[in-house]
């Protein structure tokens, strides 16, 4: 395309304006067109005369034709011409802009003459014409209008005109090309004079005027946002004060009526008002009162002026203000989680309320009461709180409870709450939770048919939160099977919710799931940890996840391994379980293995570990269980050899004989018999009778009775010596009265054992040993006994009753004390 254009100057260059000659320059043809400018779509004649001079055409037969941009057309030679001249007819012409060229074809195609021809629309008269006055330093008075929706394609100028009616001034505001907004400076126009303006529109193919508007300029003033004041109107409920001004360049129209428009928002409130209030006609200096609003509530409010017709103001800086407090009124929704406390009769309650939609707090400072007034012993109050929760506890008769607001102006009438327990049914089958936007979910089950079923609770709570006041619910009725629940839901936090059927006399077994708005990838993948390997198996486990950190139900866990020869295999667990058992492993391989952990938003991948199965050594096995069953046949021998054997030395060390005090024989007992823990080993046929102890005083001297006073006075005292038999006693050396005293007896000598009997008597010294001597042995104070070796009787142990006897027969007293009577034996046979 363009070489051709660039050929088609050339051309133009060279043939159009003629052949040039040593004196002059004559064009070889003549273009002629009724206009160079046409509607668009419009059709277009043009005429081409050919010079008979032309040397393009002299003594060469030839003929004309004519070319628009890329497309051909035929020319018609004129009726009354000769071929010299040619006609041409375009029906519609399309293009906005183009060269129409005449061409003389013979041996070649030579252009001789041409006309550019533009193509466009008249102007659209201008709409919407408006202006607006600046009140501000400097005035002035900025006008714009929408110039139409059609293209013109050709240059089009536009120009602003002004009439004031009370000068009888014109102005005339010229404007460059395709600007539609001019700003009359405050010389062209008088605040409170009314004047006309409008626009015109001119190109080549015609002009337009627009609609002309009046207008006063201060009318089409807009204001400065103006500066608001707010409070309560004393003794008014529900009423605010508006006080209001302009700013100060603007203060001089303080005493002009202007009109406002006021909207008001509840602090707690996403939106305003939906409609604005309006107030026509107010003077700065005047307050606007707005009543009919919640008492004790705070509001925002913003308002906006504007003269007569004029555009409104931008909105004031918003300011808020509570109207004065009354008593709550309406009732609360509660919700209450009863728990049993039998070993002290009590019920445990946890109560959740908010407000219905027909409660009105009316006031900011609110708080809450729970009473128990109706029921016995709970005239007082249970609970105050200000969150939305109270927990306390509540006698097992207790049937309602009641529920108040308060503020500094009153209490809500009572809502009754009645406490209802937990009851053993089941009537759900299934619960589920679907994200519906950024900020809900539908919470959906099923429900079995129940005669005494009268709704639902369904409870949610974010699940990384341990505060009861985050805990919401919501009420339904028993025909619903789904609800929408909307809150401070956040992307990849868990929630947990619970849908309760309640029942007219109790609360019913709940359902339960986590759920979350949205869910990702979780942050973290627990690391695998090898429990046990044996022969071709190992078993993993893994911690769990934090909670925290899941950012999403888990679905589950896939373990991947490889060996070294690259084959990989992959081993799932449920998402309630932490471990997986690898089977059929190669004990000559080394393996890489890791975890993925999947939810329903994306999965992640732990970190690698490496592993190898140790061979199974079945030697070592074998040894060891042959040393196992050696080691346990040699035990076994060995207590049966024990049980059964003959050797009187070893069976006395696990049986040892007990000696039996009531046929003991004190002339077989030998010194060395008497140690504690030494025994005649070697002697084969030991005596039959032993002495668990039996203790030996020897003296060198005889005893008198002043050594005998003085040995019984020594501070070192055993647990075998007692009182002496024979005497007094105040003489005894230690007592213990707290214990239950056996009488044992030590006997005393004043020599050894196989030295002459000495002529003394001797001596008993009573034992503190508080074990009975034999089975069938009484724990008392034995009877008085006669001492054989004197005529003197004494006593083992005190009788204040037994007094010594003359002349009694000895021999009385032998089966009574067998102990005396083998000492008796003993010391005839020395004699």
């Amino acid at each position: 395309m363009i070489s051709m254009w660039l050929s088609v100057i050339v051309m133009l260059v060279a043939f159009v304006n003629g052949a040039r000659n040593e004196d002059d320059v004559e064009p070889c043809a003549k273009v002629q067109t009724d206009s160079s400018v046409v509607p668009l779509g419009s059709p277009v004649t043009a005429t081409c005369v050919i010079r008979k001079t032309c040397p393009l055409v002299v003594g060469q037969a030839f003929h004309i034709e004519w070319r628009l941009g890329e497309h051909l057309f035929p020319g018609n030679l004129s009726a009354n011409e000769s071929s010299s001249v040619s006609e041409v007819f375009i029906p519609s012409f399309n293009h906005t802009r183009s060269f129409l060229a005449c061409c003389v074809r013979a041996s070649t195609v030579q252009v001789v003459g041409g006309v550019e021809i533009r193509a466009g629309y008249p102007p659209e008269a201008p709409q919407n014409i408006s202006c607006q006055t600046n009140l501000t330093t400097p005035n002035t008075l900025t006008c714009s209008w929408d110039p139409g929706q059609q293209e013109t394609h050709l240059l089009t100028k536009y120009s602003l005109h002004t009439e004031i009616w009370d000068t009888n001034e014109n102005f005339t505001y010229k404007l460059p090309a395709g600007v539609h907004r001019y700003i009359i400076p405050r010389t062209g126009f008088g605040l409170f004079s009314d004047m006309k303006i409008y626009v015109k529109a001119v190109n080549e193919l015609g002009e337009t005027t627009s609609e002309p508007i009046i207008l006063e300029p201060v009318s089409a003033a807009k204001f400065d946002p103006p500066i608001l004041k707010i409070q309560a109107v004393p003794r008014r409920y529900g009423c605010l004060q508006l006080s209001w001004s302009l700013s100060q360049q603007q203060a001089w129209m303080r005493d002009f009526r202007l009109n406002l428009e006021v909207r008001l928002k509840t602090a707690d409130s996403r939106y305003w008002s939906e409609q604005p209030i309006l107030v026509n006609r107010v003077k700065q200096a005047k307050s606007v009162d707005q009543c009919r609003l919640r008492p004790g509530t705070q509001y925002l409010t913003q308002i906006r002026v504007r003269y007569q017709q004029s555009p409104w103001s931008e909105w004031s800086r918003r300011q808020s203000a509570v109207t004065l407090e009354t008593a709550p009124t309406g009732r609360l929704d509660s919700w209450t989680k009863v728990s049993e406390d039998h070993p002290h009769k009590q019920l445990n309650i946890k109560l959740f309320w908010k407000p219905s939609k027909q409660f009105r707090a009316n006031g900011q400072n609110v708080s809450y009461i729970v009473t128990g007034k109706k029921l016995p012993g709970m005239n007082g109050k249970v609970c105050s709180t200000k969150e939305n929760y109270c927990t306390f506890q509540l006698p097992e008769k207790a049937k309602k409870v009641y529920l108040r607001a308060v503020n500094a102006a009153g209490k809500s009438p009572p809502t009754e709450v009645r406490i209802y327990r937990p009851k053993d049914r089941a009537v759900l089958s299934g619960i589920s939770v679907i994200p519906q936007d950024d900020g809900s979910l539908l919470v959906q089950w099923k429900s079995l048919v129940s005669s005494t079923l009268t709704g639902f609770v369904v409870e949610w709570r974010p699940l990384l939160k341990t505060d009861p006041s985050f805990t919401q619910f919501e009420l339904t009725d028993r025909d619903k099977t789904n609800l929408g629940i909307t809150g401070s839901f956040e992307p990849y936090k868990p929630y947990g919710i619970s849908v309760y059927p309640r029942f007219k006399d109790g609360i019913g077994l709940p359902q339960t799931v986590n759920a979350y708005l949205r869910q990702k990838a979780p942050s973290m993948v627990p690391k695998i940890q090898i429990k046990k390997s044996w022969q071709s198996h190992v078993e993993l486990t893994w911690d769990e996840i934090p909670l925290d950190q899941r950012n999403g139900n888990i679905q589950s866990y896939k373990v991947f391994y490889c060996d070294k020869q690259g084959t990989i295999n992959v081993v799932g667990a449920e998402p309630g379980e932490r471990r997986v058992v690898l089977k059929g492993l190669d004990t000559e391989s080394v393996y890489e293995a890791f975890m993925m952990v999947s939810t329903s938003g994306g999965s992640t991948n732990g970190s690698t570990i490496h592993f190898k199965i140790e061979p199974f050594d079945a030697v070592a096995v074998v040894t060891f269980l042959t040393v196992s069953v050696v080691g346990m046949s040699f035990l076994l021998i060995i207590v049966i050899k024990t049980c059964f054997s003959n050797h009187k030395r070893l069976k006395q060390r696990f049986w040892p004989a007990v000696p039996d005090p009531a046929n003991s024989s004190i002339k077989r007992w030998t010194s060395e018999s008497t140690q504690d823990s030494h025994l005649d080993w070697d002697n084969e046929e030991p005596n039959p009778m032993y002495l668990s102890h039996l203790s030996f005083l020897e003296f060198p001297v005889k005893l008198s009775k002043e050594d005998d006073d003085a040995w019984l006075s020594n501070a070192e005292d055993t647990s075998d010596l007692g009182d002496s038999i024979c005497g007094s006693p105040s003489s005894l050396a230690t007592l213990v009265p707290t214990a239950t005293l056996f009488p044992y007896a030590t006997v005393i000598f004043s020599g050894p054992c196989d030295s002459p009997t000495s002529k003394d008597p001797h001596v008993y010294l009573r034992s503190e040993s508080t074990q009975p001597l034999l089975e069938t042995e009484e724990s008392f104070t034995p009877k008085c006994y006669q001492n054989m070796a004197t005529d003197e009787q004494c006593f083992f142990g005190p009788c204040h009753d037994c007094v010594p006897e003359k002349g009694t027969d000895p021999r009385i007293l032998w089966d009574d004390f067998p102990f005396l009577r083998a000492l008796a034996l003993n010391d005839s046979q020395i004699d």
